[in-house]
């Protein structure tokens, strides 16, 4: 098998199970150099055999679980699915036994906790990191305690007394730290999430029309830009529709412009409402609606185009005078081969006032 194959059978292809493998796979790395420098004191005559292959088998065996449990993927039904608490628990664990049959070779064990909170700062809260160095602290204080007790040949108290003070202070030092550490990590994240928000607000107001939600003139024309190339190289038509609402202004004028904003945004969401999936409206200007109909002939385009000046012809707008009466003038014209998008647009526009002069509430096409 190749390399990326390789990764893929042992990591997964989820990105996200990927990192939390890569990060379960050092934590076990470590564990894996710790494992050979306590059988190494085994080798040298310090370390007791049996009690070394116990812990080698419950070290390595872990680790290994925890790997398979998470490629599996039985962690994703978890709070924290890189199951970090868990990881540092039997750490932590692994750290005290090995302590407790390191006998003189005990010093080499020192490392392991202090790592195990630098493990678990990139991933817990700053409170749950606090935790883990007590936990520790109370963990390794233990098995010095006990160790003094039962084999004070090795385990000399006044010695043990020395490590457990050092081991305390570096410990909650080294939380302290990891904790600050943490909260920095959550602190950026939290305005990385916040400019992620900002710069989407920013767009959306660069694309849209805060009144109607519609797209706006600049990005409709852009879209127009794009749906005259295909056309060029596809050659399917499309059609353009100039919408209008009729008297805009004298229902500005006799109800008021809160009135006029909701008949806008009612217009907008029965339009929107009405269109196909490959359609787009766009708020053209004032009470002027661009609708782009794709891959559409204006023979086609027409009858829907009836349904729609019916449809809002009927529409009465909530929050508005029940007894006010919308209608729209339409102009509708087709691309042709050849012509600019902007004689398509000029031409639609002509055909918008032919359907105002001729009464309103029509559909013309040109």
């Amino acid at each position: 098998m190749t390399a990326p194959t390789i990764a893929n059978v042992l990591l997964g292809t989820d990105p996200h199970q990927r990192i939390r493998l890569l990060q379960t796979s050092i934590a076990a790395f470590l564990m894996l150099v710790c494992a050979i420098g306590v059988n190494y004191l085994v080798w040298v005559g310090i370390a007791p055999f049996l009690s070394t292959l116990w812990w080698t088998i419950y070290t390595i065996g872990a680790f290994a679980a925890v790997f398979v449990f998470i490629r599996l993927g039985f962690n994703v039904a978890y709070v924290d699915p890189s199951l970090t608490v868990l990881q540092m628990v039997i750490a932590l664990v692994s750290g005290v036994w090995a302590y407790a049959i390191a006998g003189p070779g005990r010093g080499a064990i020192f490392p392991t906790p202090i790592v195990i909170l630098m493990f678990g700062m990139y991933a817990l809260p700053p409170v749950m990191v606090r935790r883990m160095g007590w936990l520790a602290i109370a963990m390794f204080g233990a098995v010095m305690a006990t160790m003094a007790v039962l084999k004070p040949e090795v385990y000399e108290p006044k010695v043990e007394v020395m490590h457990g003070f050092v081991l305390s202070a570096m410990l909650m030092v080294v939380s302290m730290l990891a904790g600050q550490l943490s909260r920095l990590r959550r602190r950026l994240r939290a305005q990385k999430a916040e400019l992620a928000e900002a710069l989407q607000r920013i767009q959306n107001l660069a694309t849209h029309d805060e009144l109607t939600g519609l797209y706006n003139r600049r990005h409709m024309l852009d879209l127009l830009k794009l749906e005259h190339q295909r056309c060029m190289r596809s050659g399917h038509p499309f059609c353009i529709v100039m919408l209008d609402i009729d008297n805009f202004k004298r229902i500005n004028d006799t109800h008021g412009h809160p009135a006029g904003d909701a008949v806008l945004r009612a217009f907008a969401d029965e339009v929107a409402g009405m269109i196909r999936a490959s359609d787009t409206i766009a708020r053209w200007g004032g009470e002027e609606f661009l609708l782009l109909m794709t891959e559409t002939r204006g023979s086609l385009a027409k009858p829907g185009i009836e349904r729609l000046r019916e449809r809002i012809a009927a529409m009465r707008p909530q929050g508005v005078d029940s007894s006010l009466s919308i209608t729209v003038s339409a102009g509708l014209t087709e691309h042709r081969a050849g012509e600019p998008v902007s004689e398509t647009i000029s031409r639609a526009d002509q055909a918008v006032y032919l359907a105002k002069s001729q009464g309103r509430n029509r559909v013309v096409s040109l």
